[in-house]
């Protein structure tokens, strides 16, 4: 049997968001006929990742590959999804899990092509993402922002919906400091939901405020490149 890819998201009380995250997988589906692609999440939507995989199991499946859908290594990626798996996986049902997302080049270019046709002169780009307790998390969302600064030649400032700082408020007053006279608020977001709704309303004076990633085509070609990876590792291991 060809491993089952279990894509798992986090989950949200909006539905817009487990919503987007199908279409995603229907894209994923798209890029590999015939390999079993199957949509979860973690908590607040259906089906539940542990679900999915007792599912797999017992219709027979030996191995698994879990691939996150999330665009940061924080909590869930670290500590909630192992304990999820670790109640499932066991001697005669292995399941592995890939790297995230991440900040991945195709995912860049993929936030940033919801900027375009924006006029960015005089404009400062708040660079919205989740925000985590996990400093390593906060900081790569940080290195985009400079990275991005010097590509497009405006101020670039990072900001998060919870948990870190700057919040919204502090990045958009720091771009003005920097003389940016315009706001222009780019997604770090995987699905529309919650906390992208908050900082839409928090970027109240932004001429511009970007839709998340959505089921890109190119978000789901990183999809399948992690569970690539993943595959030649868990077959190496085996060998």
């Amino acid at each position: 049997m060809t491993v089952p890819l279990v894509a798992v998201a986090h989950g949200s009380r909006d539905s817009r968001s487990a919503a987007t995250v199908r279409e995603l997988v229907e894209v994923v589906r798209a890029q590999a006929p015939g390999l079993d692609v199957r949509a979860s999440f973690l908590d607040l939507s259906t089906p539940l990742v542990t679900d999915v995989l007792k599912e797999l199991r017992d219709e027979g499946h030996r191995e698994v590959i879990v691939v996150p859908l999330l665009l940061g290594s924080a909590y869930h990626a670290r500590v909630d999804l192992p304990a999820l798996v670790a109640e499932v996986d066991g001697p005669e049902f292995t399941v592995s899990v890939s790297d995230v997302l991440g900040i991945d080049p195709l995912i860049e270019a993929v936030a940033l092509d919801k900027l375009s046709g924006t006029d960015l002169t005089g404009a400062g780009i708040v660079v919205s993402a989740v925000g985590s307790s996990n400093a390593g998390a906060n900081s790569a969302v940080a290195d985009l922002a400079s990275r991005w600064q010097a590509k497009l030649g405006v101020p670039v400032s990072p900001a998060f919906a919870s948990t870190a700082q700057p919040d919204v408020p502090a990045a958009i007053a720091q771009l003005r400091t920097r003389g940016a006279d315009r706001i222009v608020v780019a997604s770090w977001f995987l699905a529309p939901g919650l906390l992208p709704d908050r900082i839409a309303a928090l970027a109240t004076d932004a001429t511009f405020v970007a839709e998340p990633l959505g089921p890109d085509e190119r978000v789901a070609r990183v999809v399948l490149r992690r569970y690539e990876a993943m595959r030649l590792v868990a077959a190496a291991a085996v060998a």
